[in-house]
Order: structure tokens, then C-alpha cells, then sequence
């Protein structure tokens, strides 16, 4: 279970105050499947508000302390019937889609040149040896230069 410093956890429940339950525990209780999905909560939001149905106290301490050993998570909040848990998000490393040979979608945004009206926004296609400069011209990169050194020691 993850440990919360006094400040951490009222900076928490602070932030959790404007927060709708986005898994509600209902009859059959502390499921798999509603583990699964708090789990799946606490991964993309990080803070989240559960509701328990029940009017059995003990009941809803318990479900509160397993939610937060078995997930790693831990409690904010136990009012009535809501319980606020914290997990830090896990870092999603994003993969880049293309290799940068191909053709892409550049937005260009120039600036006026009085300064006073709207920057223009213009969306150009190109292709992977060019780039964008800062004053928004599409510059095609120079071909790379080739060594004679090292061109001769290769061909032995």
C-alpha cells in the first residue's frame, strides 16, 4: 500500500472534490472484474472516486483496504459511501508511428506582419527530406556527404 504525507493527502482530496464515481461496487461486492476496472481506473486518471452500495461500514473499511494492498494504491478518502484512491499514472511511452520517409502533415503558423491581426494557419504536406524553419519555409535537407576515405577502405 502506498503511503501519502498529511499535505499530499489534503492536496488529494482537494482535487478529488470536483470528481464523479466512475466505479460504483454494488451487490455482489469486491468482484474481479471491479478490481479489474479500478485498476484500469487509477492507470489513466490516477485519482478516482468509488461508491459502495451498502449500508454495512465495516464492509466498505474492508473493501477499502484490499482495493489499496492489492492494487498498490493509496486511500485519500473514506466519506460515507465514496472512496477516494490515489496511484501515480504509469509513464505511457508513445511510439512513433512513421520512420520519416514518407509524407507528413505540418501546421505552419506565421505571424501577422503588422502584429495586430491573427497569425496565419496553413497546413502543408511534406515529404521526409524536408524540414520546417522557423520563419515557416519548407528547406529540402542536403544530401550527406560522402567521405573518399572512408569510401576507399570499404570497397576492399
Amino acid at each position: 500500500m502506498l503511503k501519502l504525507t498529511p499535505v499530499e493527502r489534503s492536496a488529494l482530496r482537494a482535487e478529488a472534490h470536483a470528481l464523479k464515481p466512475i466505479v460504483i461496487i454494488g451487490e455482489a461486492g469486491l468482484t474481479p472484474a471491479v478490481l479489474k476496472e479500478i485498476d484500469l481506473g487509477l492507470d489513466s486518471h490516477g485519482l478516482i472516486k468509488v461508491r459502495v452500495f451498502g449500508d454495512d461500514r465495516e464492509a466498505r473499511v474492508g473493501m477499502y483496504e484490499t482495493i489499496c494492498g492489492n492494487l498498490g494504491a493509496a486511500p485519500v478518502q473514506h466519506i460515507g459511501k465514496l472512496l477516494v484512491i490515489y496511484r501515480p499514472k504509469k509513464e505511457v511511452v508513445k511510439e512513433k508511428v512513421s520512420s520519416g520517409k514518407g509524407m507528413r502533415e505540418v501546421t505552419i503558423v506565421k505571424a501577422s506582419a503588422s502584429g495586430t491581426k491573427r497569425p496565419s494557419v496553413t497546413k502543408v504536406m511534406i515529404k521526409g527530406n524536408e524540414r520546417v524553419t522557423e520563419g515557416g519555409s519548407i528547406k529540402r535537407a542536403k544530401p550527406r556527404q560522402k567521405s573518399a576515405k572512408k569510401s576507399a577502405l570499404g570497397s576492399k
